[in-house]
């Protein structure tokens, strides 16, 4: 872009989505200025040889100062302390976004410690992988995939549209949810999905009769998909547990009885009712392919795609 669409940005976090978001800053022009910030020395480092930013600091304070936009880009749990350490250094007119896989919990954690002369809007790019730390990002995980914000009632407009189009511009479609709808979707699509993954792979890693070689051996079968997903950051999915309890038990409640079903119907030999869900389901993924969310060539792409979608906020 010639003019940048924002002179200033701060970049809270700079694992998987912060260096994704640094990396496609700076591929489309969208800052003049990146200033990158997180608690690790180490982490810090690694994005400065990596030179994902302009400046970058230790202090979360330091790192907002001057910023037209801010991206938290941390496990849910630490969006209060974000907020708390950065809300009295925020210029006005600033928007604070961040990047979670909940939202009513960040709203409640975040919202009360943003100045009024500051616009906060919470956001979730729906993308990610399961590898994490600056190394890990690309400009273009974000193309072609859903961003998701949940403004408030009062929030002002043109800091939406403003919020939008840049998300836009990183190649997400964005839409715009209500936060406890958007927990409640992101629950079965998403936490679900990483929660039942997390489970299989203990209980075969807990599994006496099959042997941890025989596990990974004949893995292509099936498990090895699930591994994928039980392969994302474990502190950013125990605080989204945490964060989204709620819609998170309703949703394993509803699961518990339709996998009841299927052990009936598994049981009694019910091959008609096994059928009539297998093909109900097989065409929710074609569905998928369709929507462009997901690709049908063979083996999922693996052989010829860097990374793959293994989970969101990530």
């Amino acid at each position: 872009m010639s003019t940048p669409m924002f002179e200033n940005v701060a970049l809270i976090g700079i694992g998987l989505i912060g260096s994704s978001l640094a990396r496609v800053i700076a591929a489309k022009g969208l800052a003049g200025h990146v200033a990158i910030a997180t608690r690790s020395a180490e982490t810090l480092a690694k994005a400065q040889a990596l030179e994902l930013g302009d400046s970058y600091y230790q202090s979360n304070a330091e790192a907002v100062r001057d910023a037209d936009l801010v991206i938290v880009s941390v496990p849910v749990g630490a969006s209060e302390a974000v907020a708390i350490e950065i809300g009295p250094h925020l210029k006005p007119g600033a928007i604070v976004t961040d990047v979670g896989s909940t939202k009513a919990s960040v709203v409640r954690q975040m919202a009360p410690h943003i100045p009024a002369h500051a616009h906060f809007i919470a956001g979730h790019p729906i993308a990610g992988t399961e590898q994490s730390g600056p190394a890990a990002g690309f400009a273009e995980l974000f193309q072609d995939r859903w961003c998701i914000l949940t403004p408030t009632e009062g929030t002002d407009a043109d800091a939406i549209e403003r919020l939008g189009q840049f998300w836009q511009t990183c190649g997400s479609t964005v839409d715009q949810m209500d936060p406890d709808h958007h927990d409640l979707v992101l629950a079965i699509v998403s936490h679900l999905p990483h929660i039942i993954a997390y489970n299989i792979v203990g209980t075969a890693d807990d599994l006496e009769a099959v042997t941890k070689s025989e596990v990974i051996k004949y893995s292509a079968s099936g498990f090895r998909d699930f591994t994928r997903l039980a392969a994302s950051d474990p502190v950013m999915w125990r605080d989204v547990c945490l964060h989204n309890k709620d819609a998170i038990l309703e949703m394993l409640a509803r699961f518990s009885e339709d996998l009841s079903s299927l052990q009936r119907s598994i049981r009694w030999g019910d091959g008609d009712k096994l059928l009539e869900l297998f093909t109900r389901t097989r065409g929710i993924r074609r569905s998928i392919i369709e929507a462009g969310q997901d690709t049908d060539e063979p083996n999922f792409g693996r052989n010829v795609h860097k990374t793959e979608p293994a989970g969101p906020g990530e």
